[in-house]
C-alpha cells in the first residue's frame, strides 16, 4: 500500500465550527498517529494559531499556514533536498503568498474605489476578532498576526459583494470565502501548497497516497489537488455548493465527526 499523507483543513473541518474542539475526531487521530501517517494542518489560520493546535494534537508534521502562503517544514525533517526561501523558528519555510502590508493596502483601496465598507484583520482589536469568531482571547491575539492574508467582512453583506471579487482580480490578486470571512490573497491557494509539498514527499517516498479534507470553498483548490478529496457537512447539515468534483467523498456528520467517520471509512477500504 502507498504511503497515505493527509492534507486537512481545521475551522469547521477538524475543529467544531463553534467550539473550536477536536474531540471528535479522536478515535481518527489515535489511528493516524498510531500509523505514523502524516497529517497536514493546510488552513487559513497563522502560523502561530497552527502550532497552537500542533501542539494540542501532539503533531509533529509540516504544516500550510494562511491558504497556501507559507508551506512550513520542520528542518531536519525530510532527507531529500528541497528548494525553500529562509528559516524561521526551526522551520524551512516556503513562501507562496504576498506580504500581508501590500494586501491590506489595497483591500483599503478597493473599499475606497467601491464604496463598500471592507473591515480587515489589521483594523480589528482581539475583542472584535473575539466576537466575531467566538476565539478566546490569546487565540484571537494569534489570528491577527498575520503574514501572507488579509481577512476581512463586509458591513453589509446585503450589498453585491461581486465588485469586491472583481476589483480584487482585477489589481492581481485572488479572494476566496473561508467559513466566516472573506480574504484577499496573493497568487497562492492552498492546492499550489499541496501540490509542492505532495511532491517533496514522493521524493523521499516515492509512491503516495494523498487525501485532502475540507468544508468551505477555500478548500476547493486543495480537494482539486489530492487523490482522495472528501467534504464535510456545514453545521446546518447541507454541503458547500461550491464545491462540486466527480471523485469527492461527501462525509456523513459536519466538522470533527464528519471528519472521524470518514477518515475511519477511508482506512477500513485501504485495509
Amino acid at each position: 500500500m502507498p504511503k497515505v499523507v493527509i492534507f486537512s483543513d481545521l475551522d469547521g473541518t477538524l475543529l467544531d465550527h463553534d467550539t473550536y474542539s477536536f474531540q471528535d475526531a479522536s478515535e481518527a487521530l489515535k489511528h493516524i498517529k498510531t500509523n505514523y501517517i502524516p497529517l497536514i494542518l493546510c488552513t487559513s489560520k497563522t502560523r502561530e494559531e497552527i502550532q497552537y493546535y500542533r501542539d494540542l494534537l501532539d503533531n509533529k508534521y509540516p504544516f500550510i499556514s494562511e491558504n497556501g502562503g507559507g508551506i512550513f517544514i520542520p528542518k531536519n525533517y525530510f532527507s531529500s533536498d528541497f528548494n525553500y526561501d529562509r528559516e524561521i523558528d526551526g522551520y524551512k519555510v516556503i513562501e507562496l503568498g504576498t506580504q500581508r502590508e501590500t494586501l491590506v493596502a489595497t483591500l483599503k483601496s478597493i473599499a475606497n474605489e467601491t464604496g463598500i465598507e471592507i473591515k480587515g484583520f489589521s483594523e480589528m482589536t482581539p475583542g472584535e476578532v473575539t466576537e466575531l469568531t467566538g476565539l478566546e482571547d490569546n487565540l484571537a491575539k494569534l489570528a491577527i498576526k498575520r503574514d501572507y492574508s488579509e481577512p476581512f467582512i463586509i458591513k453589509d453583506e446585503n450589498k453585491n459583494t461581486a465588485p469586491i471579487e472583481k476589483e480584487i482580480n482585477l489589481k492581481g490578486y485572488k479572494h476566496t470565502r473561508g467559513g466566516r470571512f472573506h480574504h484577499i490573497l496573493g497568487g497562492n491557494d492552498k492546492g499550489v501548497a499541496v501540490e509542492i509539498l505532495a511532491n517533496i514527499y514522493k521524493s523521499e517516498f516515492g509512491d503516495i497516497k494523498t487525501v485532502g479534507i475540507g468544508d468551505s470553498l477555500n478548500d476547493l483548490p486543495m480537494l482539486e489537488a489530492v487523490d482522495i478529496p472528501i467534504i464535510v457537512e456545514k453545521p446546518d447539515g447541507g454541503y458547500d455548493q461550491g464545491i462540486k468534483l466527480t471523485n469527492l467523498t461527501y462525509a456523513k456528520g459536519s466538522g470533527p465527526s464528519g471528519w472521524n467517520s470518514s477518515t475511519l471509512k477511508l482506512f477500513m477500504n485501504f485495509d
